[in-house]
Order: C-alpha cells, then sequence, then structure tokens
C-alpha cells in the first residue's frame, strides 16, 4: 500500500478482474492510486495494462463477452454497480488515445463538444472553457489566431495536445492516457511529457506506457502489470531503482517485454 500523507485514495482495485469471454485479462488486481497524482502502468504488450485502464471510465464495455469481477471504486462508487450513469462516468474520467483523434470540426468545436453535450450553450461561456482548456494543454498560443480552422490541419504533437484539452474541458477530476506519445516525434513526445507535469496535481492522472524512461520521468507512482496481474506497485524512484520483485528488475533492465 502506498500512502501520501493529506491525499485520499481516489482510485480502488480489489480483488478487481476483467473477462474477455473466458480469458482473463486482468487477474484480481489490488491497488489504491492517491488522488492528484500521476501514475504510471508499465509492463510488456498483452498484460492487462490497458484493459485495466480502459476498465476505470468503462471503455470496455464496448467490447462483446466483456466482464468485470471484484470491486473497482471511484472516489467510494463502485464503477460497475447497477445505476452507474457511464455519461457522467466519462465527463468525471477523461480520455487521451494513443493516436491523436480530433474530430473532423474546428479547433473551437472541437474544445466546447463536451461542455455543450452537458449543457453548456452560451457562446461567451464556451469561448471561456475553450481558452482555458487549450491554455492548460499549452495549445492556446498557438491557435487562438485559428480557432475556426479545421484541427485536423494541425501537427500530429499539436492534436494530441488538442484532444488532452478536449478531454480537460468538461472537468473531470482523472485524466486516463493511453501511450499518449507514442506516435509522436521526439520533440511532441517532450511537449506532452511536460504537459503531463504541468496538469499534475489538477488531475488524477493513469499513463500507460511502454516507455521505461518516460514513466521514470512522468510519474509519482509505477504500477508493473505481467500477464494480467500486478506484480509491484509504488513510488516510481523505488520501483525503478529498487524493485522487490526480481519480474520486475528483468522487465526494467530489458531481459524481457
Amino acid at each position: 500500500m502506498v500512502e501520501y500523507p493529506g491525499k485520499k485514495d481516489l482510485i480502488a482495485a480489489e480483488g478487481f478482474s476483467v473477462f474477455y469471454g473466458s480469458n482473463e485479462a486482468v487477474k484480481k488486481v489490488t491497488l489504491e492510486i492517491p488522488e492528484g497524482l500521476v501514475t504510471s502502468i508499465i509492463g510488456p504488450s498483452g498484460c492487462g495494462k490497458s484493459t485495466f485502464l480502459r476498465a476505470v471510465n468503462r471503455m470496455n464495455d464496448l467490447i462483446p463477452r466483456c466482464r468485470t469481477e471484484g470491486a473497482l471504486r471511484l472516489d467510494g462508487q463502485d464503477l460497475n454497480a447497477q445505476g452507474v450513469d457511464v455519461v457522467m462516468l466519462r465527463k468525471s474520467v477523461g480520455m487521451v488515445f494513443q493516436k491523436p483523434n480530433p474530430f473532423p470540426k474546428s479547433i473551437f468545436d472541437n474544445i466546447a463538444f463536451g461542455p455543450r453535450i452537458h449543457g453548456v450553450r452560451d457562446r461567451s461561456k464556451l469561448a471561456v472553457i475553450v481558452e482555458k482548456s487549450l491554455t492548460q494543454a499549452a495549445l492556446w498560443d498557438e491557435v487562438k489566431d485559428r480557432l475556426g480552422d479545421n484541427a485536423l490541419g494541425l501537427s500530429g504533437g499539436q492534436q494530441q495536445r488538442l484532444c488532452i484539452a478536449r478531454a480537460i474541458a468538461v472537468k473531470p477530476s482523472v485524466l486516463l492516457m493511453d501511450e499518449p506519445a507514442s506516435a509522436l516525434d521526439p520533440a511532441s513526445t517532450s511537449r506532452i511529457e511536460d504537459l503531463i507535469a504541468e496538469l499534475r496535481g489538477k488531475y488524477t492522472i493513469l499513463i500507460v506506457t511502454h516507455n521505461m524512461q518516460q514513466a521514470a520521468r512522468v510519474s509519482d507512482l509505477t504500477a508493473f502489470f505481467y500477464e494480467g496481474n500486478l506484480i509491484e506497485f509504488g513510488e516510481t524512484g523505488g520501483i525503478f531503482t529498487k524493485p522487490r520483485e526480481k519480474r520486475t528488475e528483468d522487465y526494467i533492465t530489458g531481459r524481457f517485454g
């Protein structure tokens, strides 16, 4: 268990499993993630890390024959309990995917999309949200004079920052990032990492990454998954310098994965 003074546990898994049909992709995981920190989830391909990430905003619901066992809670609420409003859950838990996926709309309308769905119609209020979100995503200065342009005309790195701005426009408490920089060049990757550092504390961030150096640079906590199991979870510095489990050490030092 990881304890941070003054930080409550926002996300808590207790014996949590995810099944695709008969295949148990995530196996009885138990961990507690404090609010306001950056947590990296690392492990080889197919180890269950993205499946666990997507469980936090019920994206796995879209996959046929996917089911869960055990408990996964957000601020004490069991996310898979009957009566959970999935639309409101996804407002509270934003997601940024591996490949930038802006809508084929203007930059302004990309950011305003979520707030409009949740009832914000006043153009002046939307303009404030758009500017604040783009500023938080370190993109405002680059696009403020072309908010009416199609977002698909932005560079890959700009598109990914736009997607982050779109996610935070509805004021989530959690931001999920699934390999957010893997499709980007080194300079754009550095901008995304800087942005994660700036957003730390404002949001609880979970990031899946194959990049060990990236996990070490950006995260407070690191969880190592292997074959669906949570092998080790703790402060990033400790995981990378003094792992308790041999499998963690073998993965981090490149002996497999």
